[in-house]
């Protein structure tokens, strides 16, 4: 495919605006009414649509909207809309991996900052930016949902946890020399953008339950409550009898909000 130069957004393909070859347009069509019948109002399929048509293009195209708005009767600004807004859809040729350093608060302090200042200067990209060979696109993410492994780095939304500086630089080295890369949970493999819209577009690859979802971090809780067993209704039953017990006394508890002017007569 013809490509143009672009420093932010490395290799862009020749313009999308073109229509959809035949077979890739058949294809599409397929895929697009078994998601429509996923839903009592077919409306409601743009959102996997719009994954759909960007496991094609690799972004939210010309096209891909202008296919979205014809199946789903809708205008291409109403669909514009709602690709604007998420940003898991892309508005411009994305890398063939979307490698994401969270930087909110907790992984900032645990070192996200410092990952994020020298993986930018080792790619020469900054936030939502390509490398020129199209591999790698660079995000800067308020939180990856993982704060019980801060520094958390993500490729294609699949986690890499405990990250530092060294580790998050080797792994994007590998994923653009094209060597396999396994992540801390879940599947055996981190796939291409392409591959991952099409699963989030709905259509399964069989790799949801390969791997280990829950780290020992995030299962210690759960550890301590078995080990001083605690189950939920003896948990209930304590929270009943505290509230119980507060009220008695003439204490308001976070589960008890009274009507208005009780607090003024209540000394």
């Amino acid at each position: 495919m013809a490509t143009t130069s672009n420093p932010n957004y490395g290799a862009v393909p020749a313009p999308t605006a073109e229509p959809y070859e035949a077979d890739v347009l058949a294809g599409l069509h397929r895929d697009a009414q078994e998601v429509i019948g996923r839903y009592p109002v077919k409306r409601s399929a743009l959102l996997p649509l719009l994954h759909l048509v960007q496991s094609v293009d690799g972004y939210v195209s010309t096209r891909g909207i202008e296919f979205c708005a014809e199946v789903l009767d809708l205008t291409a600004a109403e669909v514009s809309g709602v690709a604007t807004f998420y940003t898991q859809y892309k508005r411009h040729p994305n890398g063939e991996y979307t490698v994401g350093v969270c930087t909110n608060t907790l992984c900032a302090i645990m070192g996200g900052d410092q990952i994020w200042d020298e993986v930018s200067e080792h790619l020469g990209i900054g936030h939502d930016e390509t490398t020129p060979d199209g591999k790698i696109t660079l995000e800067r993410v308020e939180c990856n949902a993982a704060c019980d492994f801060a520094p958390v780095v993500m490729a294609n939304w699949e986690f890499f946890d405990n990250q530092t500086p060294d580790s998050t630089k080797a792994l994007v080295d590998d994923l653009r020399a094209g060597r396999e890369v396994k992540p801390t949970r879940g599947p055996s493999r981190v796939c291409s953008f392409k591959h991952v819209s099409r699963v989030l577009a709905g259509f399964n690859d069989g790799l949801a339950d390969e791997g280990v979802g829950a780290g020992p971090a995030s299962l210690e809780g759960l550890k301590v409550a078995k080990d001083r067993g605690w189950d939920e209704g003896g948990n209930g039953n304590q929270q009943n009898e505290a509230t119980s017990d507060a009220m008695a006394a003439g204490r308001h508890t976070s589960t008890d909000t009274p009507a208005e002017g009780d607090g003024k007569a209540e000394k």
